[in-house]
């Protein structure tokens, strides 16, 4: 199936990508550098974001493929995903959103798209520690609708969240309240969301992560849920890898969805330490 080709010609590309940012790290690894130990905070690959922002100066790469099959508005769907965050305080940071390739098949007719670009900030609240959640809110918005059909929570012209992060007796957990503007046509209306999060750590480079999740359909007059499941990998402090699933709960919900993909910091910031923005 054509589908199925593009996904996997996807996580080739993906996997080609992670093997030069290992090059990439490994050159840079050899230069003495109290950088070295700098870590990525990942958000993907579950719904859910953390609380927590990147470490200050250094961009981050979220970069992923995704496969679907069974939404309400087509029979598949396989893109290509990247969120990219900079935090420029240790209370705000700014984020971008893009679905640069998209394939979709609809009643057996398949089409190339792209997805919608966002823009975006999020900050800090409350800086909490252990059992203490960090709070902090965030908002996107559009700067580009793609032509690529959407698949069962649709998109978004504005989006605010709210999000909460802690550690408990050895488990993480991440948890979002979104609140957004979602537009059919000429006509608006609000959509809500909540997404619970739950990882753990098994060895010392492993992370299990389990999530439920839950978003308002106003134009389908229902809900889609879904329940994913991932693994991931520290391969290096800066370089993480994920893979995992999510099944649909709902009849109006995705029914399968499988990804993969890595996050990836750089390891130099682009402004001095003790410096700021104008």
């Amino acid at each position: 199936m054509d589908y199925v080709r593009h996904y996997f010609a996807a996580c080739m590309l993906l996997l080609i990508t992670v093997r030069g940012a290992r090059a990439q790290s490994g050159q840079q690894a050899a230069q003495p550098s109290t950088q070295d130990e700098v870590a990525a905070d990942p958000a993907r690959p579950t719904v859910s974001t953390p609380a927590t922002l990147t470490p200050v100066g250094y961009l981050q790469f979220e970069s992923g493929v995704l496969g679907a099959w069974h939404s309400p508005e087509l029979s598949s769907q396989s893109s290509v995903n990247e969120v990219v965050k900079i935090a420029v305080t240790q209370r705000l940071q700014l984020l971008a959103s893009t679905e640069p390739f998209a394939r979709s098949t609809v009643d057996d007719a398949s089409a190339n798209g792209t997805g919608d670009v966002t823009l975006g900030l999020q900050g800090v609240a409350y800086q909490g520690q252990g059992a203490r959640p960090t709070i902090a809110v965030s908002y996107f918005g559009r700067v580009y609708a793609g032509d690529a059909p959407d698949l069962d929570i649709g998109s978004y012209r504005n989006s605010m969240t709210l999000l909460f992060s802690a550690d408990v007796k050895g488990f993480h957990y991440d948890t979002n309240y979104l609140f957004n503007e979602v537009v059919n046509g000429a006509v608006r209306r609000a959509q809500f969301g909540q997404t619970l999060s739950v990882s753990h750590p098994v060895g010392a480079k492993f992370t299990v992560s389990g999530e439920i999740w839950r978003f308002t359909q106003p134009f389908l007059r229902s809900n889609a849920v879904g329940n994913l499941w991932a693994l991931s990998y520290a391969e290096r402090p800066n370089l993480v890898l994920d893979a995992g699933f999510d099944r649909g709960l709902t009849n109006t919900s995705t029914r399968w969805e499988l990804f993969a993909g890595f996050t990836y910091l750089l390891p130099h910031r682009l402004w001095p330490a003790g410096h700021h923005l104008q």
